[in-house]
């Protein structure tokens, strides 16, 4: 999931600190004594009251993968210390409303569902598979979470979805050593960007990385842009189908985005090459190499933490980040998250919400980096780095200015499925960037289908 977000003279501090990730402290709730934490509490209180779950056995969907599935399972692991329950991990893929579908068609649904899209939860909710949030899972949330957070969890009034992760998607990661060898400085304007790719290009390092054959890294890419030349108030019209992908504000983003897209040697392997690497690789390949890493520049959130820690860089020193420039008056600030919904009715599932909604949990997530919290009660210090800690800060304290993100937004038939709709449509701009009337056209017949305008 992605969200967008407004921050007010906010690239000034992300410049500051150079940034990344979320904050927060503590949560309670319910009538019991709080259960005693076995892991990763070191010695501090629990926060959040669960039920005893003895020998029953619960799953959990997600897309996750690699070392964000591994985190999440000690997340999980101490569900299971705390309540006696078992929980498996249940890998999905996108888009997963289809994923679930499948299983509950089989008989066979997960208890919990991690779901990345806001479009999605309103499916779920719509095809009568999400079961309502509980009492316990409730109180945490009001307890825990802005205003915002939950309506964006809530399809028409009724609760659904606890966002357990959010992530910042408005952050360019560089190769700190490639820069220096460049001489290149941390651009602040679209302009200076292209102007940096172009110095970095000319010490012989390919300047920007881009994980194209992921097509959701190319809606970011279009979000920000648009995000900050359009408006928000565009943006918001956009999102919702209120004007066409036809209109001028579309020509207007997708003219600057080929500015970089249209340069093959700013993009390492060019168009094709592009095409052919999954964001992992697209981090991974940013930061190593030495001194001739395969690219100096790769966009996307704070979650690149993860994948850059498969490497031998080190974030802060060897790894350092930039806000997204701005295009028009102000970085525009991307947000995403993934929320855990129940498909299942029972005490199990519920507690399982009711535990991924405390700062207990978010904090068993925080210290393994890569990771940003929604949840205002989780202390700052949980996060392993100043970077981290000061994204993650910037973001809480954006409150209810928080907009979830243009494609998460749609229907998952536009904005979701790998192969269709702006994904696929997106994917053919970067082969093809000089087609801006087709894209567009493309665009807004797509979206008129899947919103049925």
């Amino acid at each position: 999931m992605r969200t967008t977000l407004r921050i007010s003279r906010a690239a000034a501090v992300f410049t500051a600190v150079g940034a990344l990730a979320l904050t927060g402290c503590s949560d309670d709730g319910g009538k019991d004594k709080p259960a005693k934490s076995s892991g990763s509490g070191k010695g501090s209180p629990s926060s959040v009251v669960l039920p005893k779950l003895d020998g029953e056995k619960l799953s959990v969907a997600a897309v996750w993968t690699g070392a964000e599935q591994a985190n999440f399972v000690k997340v999980l692991k101490e569900f299971e210390n705390r309540t006696g329950a078992k929980v498996t991990f249940v890998p999905a893929q996108d888009p997963i409303v289809n994923f679930l579908g499948t299983k509950i068609a089989g008989g066979q649904p997960p208890d919990v569902a991690m779901i990345p899209q806001v479009g999605a939860i309103q499916q779920a909710a719509q095809k009568k598979w999400a079961k309502p949030v509980g009492p316990e899972a409730k109180a945490q949330l009001a307890k825990n979470y802005s205003k915002v957070w939950q309506d964006l969890g809530a399809v028409d009034g009724t609760q659904y979805g606890i966002y357990f992760k959010a992530a910042n998607k408005s952050l360019i990661w560089y190769n700190a050593k490639a820069f220096e060898n460049a001489g290149a400085a941390e651009p602040k304007t679209w302009k200076d960007f292209l102007k940096t790719a172009e110095t970095v290009s000319a010490s012989g390092v390919t300047p920007v990385s881009v994980g194209g054959a992921d097509g959701w890294t190319l809606t970011d890419w279009f979000e920000n842009i648009y995000l900050s030349q359009a408006g928000p108030e565009k943006y918001d019209q956009l999102a919702q189908h209120k004007i066409k992908w036809t209109d001028p504000s579309v020509k207007d983003t997708l003219t600057t985005l080929a500015q970089l897209f249209g340069k093959p040697s700013l993009i390492a392997g060019g168009a094709d090459g592009a095409l052919q690497t999954e964001f992992p690789a697209s981090v991974t390949q940013t930061f190593t190499g030495g001194d001739q890493p395969k690219a100096a520049m790769v966009f996307e959130g704070d979650f690149v933490g993860v994948n850059i820690a498969q490497t031998k860089a080190k974030i802060g020193t060897d790894a350092k980040v930039f806000p997204f420039p701005a295009v028009g008056a102000e970085s525009p600030v991307v947000t995403g998250g993934d929320a855990a919904v129940a498909l299942k009715d029972g005490k199990g599932a519920q507690a399982l919400l009711t535990w991924l909604a405390s700062a207990d949990a978010a904090k068993i997530m925080a210290e393994q980096g890569g990771f940003i919290s929604p949840n205002k009660t989780l202390d700052a210090s949980a996060y392993p780095n100043e970077v981290q800690r000061t994204m993650a800060q910037a973001l809480i304290s954006a409150g209810d200015s928080v907009r979830f993100d243009m494609s998460d937004q749609a229907p998952q038939s536009f904005g979701g499925t790998p192969g269709k709709g702006e994904w696929k449509t997106l994917q053919d701009f970067l082969k093809n960037p000089k087609d801006i009337a087709g894209t567009q056209a493309k665009l807004e017949s797509d979206a008129a289908k899947a919103y049925k305008s």
